[in-house]
């Protein structure tokens, strides 16, 4: 049954209910602190190989524990040919000790992949099979974005929204009515640009746990992505998550906040 809570969404195409908070595991958090993230109830996690070794034990215990209670979404370090996707599947499967990927995606398409009849296939193929159960990519290009989101076979779409890169609201959610595919937002921060007020700015400044709130306060945006480094920061941006969505006036002033750093 769908989640109506702001902390809670289920996701189209997977109809699995998770925390809008994502953790992200390569920026630093230890084992301890995704522990902490497990009790307080995340459970769409974003793995890559990148920085993620001390923790690929806890996440492999908790799979192999409760496995339908997770998310792992993860991709193929690059993706440019079919073959290369399919055995990128494999060796995730075979890393995570499961049987299945929930969302299986193409990073950086247009950079570090590319969206072509090969790799497309590869993966539709995949979740035909069921080693993976959905198909997605993270992408820069908005409008490129949006066309694909109206017509591919893609059940999510990781793509770039913040403050200070609010695009989106024009070349992608218009776009998501026609197939209702998920949307997890990363660089909630701006790669913490956010978090330094603009010259002149004399009003609050942005915290991570504002940023956060920003994404998930649009109602098109199913998950943005949190990569702590330490639980300290795990806790506060989850703290700040549960105070709900912004009102019309703190939108306003982080869109203008953000504007100013985006200069």
């Amino acid at each position: 049954m769908p989640s109506t809570d702001f902390t809670h969404r289920t996701l189209p195409h997977l109809g699995r209910t998770v925390h809008r908070l994502g953790l992200s595991l390569n920026y630093g958090i230890d084992p301890k602190g995704f522990d902490v993230a497990i009790e307080r109830g995340m459970n769409f996690i974003l793995y890559t190989p990148t920085r993620t070794g001390k923790v690929l034990p806890s996440l492999k215990r908790v799979l192999k524990a409760n496995r339908e209670n997770y998310v792992v979404a993860a991709g193929p370090s690059v993706g440019f040919f079919g073959g290369g996707v399919k055995r990128a599947a494999e060796a995730k499967l075979k890393q995570l000790g499961t049987d299945y990927i929930d969302v299986f995606q193409l990073f950086w398409v247009g950079v570090g992949s590319a969206w072509t009849d090969g790799t497309m296939d590869a993966l539709v193929k995949l979740k035909e099979e069921g080693k993976v159960k959905s198909i997605g990519i993270s992408i820069h290009d908005r409008k490129r974005a949006g066309k694909l989101a109206e017509d591919s076979p893609l059940d999510l779409f990781m793509i770039r929204y913040n403050a200070a890169h609010p695009g989106a609201e024009r070349d992608i959610f218009p776009h998501l009515e026609k197939r209702k595919p998920a949307v997890v937002a990363y660089t909630a921060t701006s790669w913490r640009k956010l978090l330094a007020a603009p010259k002149k700015w004399q009003g609050d400044t942005m915290t991570a746990g504002d940023c956060y709130r920003f994404c998930l306060s649009s109602p098109h945006v199913d998950v943005t992505l949190s990569g702590p480094a330490s639980t300290e920061q795990l806790n506060a941006n989850l703290d700040a998550v549960e105070k709900g969505p912004l009102s019309e006036e703190q939108l306003g002033w982080m869109r203008e906040y953000g504007a100013q750093v985006h200069g």
